[in-house]
């Protein structure tokens, strides 16, 4: 028996840092994303030798343990371990992943690919998990079993998929699905521009400053929080009454605002590449994840995309073609076994 899930990669619009803790306990957080045709996999194949091998292709790692005493953590692969420590408990079979995004790049590829660990260990347990308690299980390994600094809005939009505006209120999650139209889809794709920095970075550690900064009740760190709610749900709006210029200009707004929450959210390379896509006719973008690397997300104007893209190119940007994905976290057996 073989089994593969895959999860997929997503990317943010409005309210990223709202759904770290402390934040959404105190004050309730929100986020704006969508998943994108961007994946993490997962492929397990069960065995009977009471060993598990991992073999990992973003790390370029292979590696064997026999039992609890080889799944401490240590740095290396701590996630995969972390997973087959909470949902299987037999540790005997053979684990393959990859993923379509480095880890750290900002498009929440470490929490996607925890979600397809559960996945995968959910479908040949045959678990009775909907996607609240995937995406739930994914956030306690991450956040409570490895104590890695993080929000949540990444491991629910990997689990569901597709346009949602997800509230985090203390101990609850409710993810509202969106119901844009199709020709506001089809314009908004047109229209966003995907440039990989040539960076990536520990978002924990970005992640930490921010919050020190909110439990010290620093008054712009607050004040930029609130603002940055606000503006993802008129984000929201925007783009259910196909408002996209103004869902433009609220994503530099809400990058304004972001980049005052750390010291280490942006550097001057990223400065560089954002400005000139600004001169050239970017409305607005932002660095999606923790910031400090990965891919800058920018709204263009139609007649100034390529232009964009030519000059971000030019100054070493990496554009990546992309397109939405509308389903979640999904698994299946392969037939035959091969």
């Amino acid at each position: 028996m073989i089994i593969r899930s895959k999860a997929p990669l997503r990317i943010s619009f409005g309210g990223g840092g709202t759904d770290v803790p402390p934040y959404p306990e105190e004050r309730g957080g929100v986020t704006l994303n969508t998943t994108i045709n961007k994946y993490a996999y997962a492929t397990f194949i069960p065995t009977t030798d009471g060993e598990i091998t991992v073999t990992s292709l973003d790390y370029d790692v292979v590696a064997k343990y026999r039992d609890d005493k080889d799944l401490v953590f240590d740095g290396n692969l701590d996630l995969v371990k972390a997973t087959i420590n909470s949902m299987y408990p037999e540790k005997s079979g053979s684990l393959f992943l990859h993923s379509d995004a480095p880890p750290g790049s900002g498009l929440g590829s470490s929490s996607t690919m925890c979600v397809a660990l559960v996945q995968v260990f959910k479908h040949y347990l045959n678990l009775p998990m909907d996607d609240y308690e995937v995406a739930h299980k994914a956030y306690e390994i991450e956040r409570i079993d490895l104590a890695i600094s993080g929000g949540l809005q990444d491991q629910y939009a990997a689990a569901f998929g597709g346009f949602n505006f997800t509230e985090f209120l203390g101990d609850r999650v409710i993810v509202n699905p969106l119901r844009i139209r199709k020709d506001t889809l089809n314009e908004l794709e047109y229209r966003l521009l995907l440039c990989y920095t040539g960076g990536t970075r520990l978002s924990a550690n970005i992640l930490d400053e921010q919050t020190r900064r909110f439990v010290n009740k620093e008054e712009n760190v607050v004040a930029s929080l609130d603002y940055i709610k606000e503006l993802a749900v008129k984000m929201k709006y925007s783009l259910l009454r196909n408002e996209l210029d103004d869902f433009g200009d609220m994503l530099h707004e809400g990058w304004v605002h972001k980049r005052t929450l750390a010291s280490a959210i942006t550097n001057p390379g990223i400065d560089n590449l954002y400005d000139i896509a600004r001169k050239n006719g970017a409305q607005g973008g932002k660095l999606l994840g923790a910031g400090g690397g990965g891919y800058l997300l920018l709204f263009c104007e139609f007649d100034k995309r390529h232009v964009v893209a030519e000059k971000l190119e030019a100054a070493g940007g990496q554009l990546v073609e992309f397109g939405f994905e509308k389903g979640g976290a999904q698994s299946w057996e392969v037939p035959g076994g091969r």
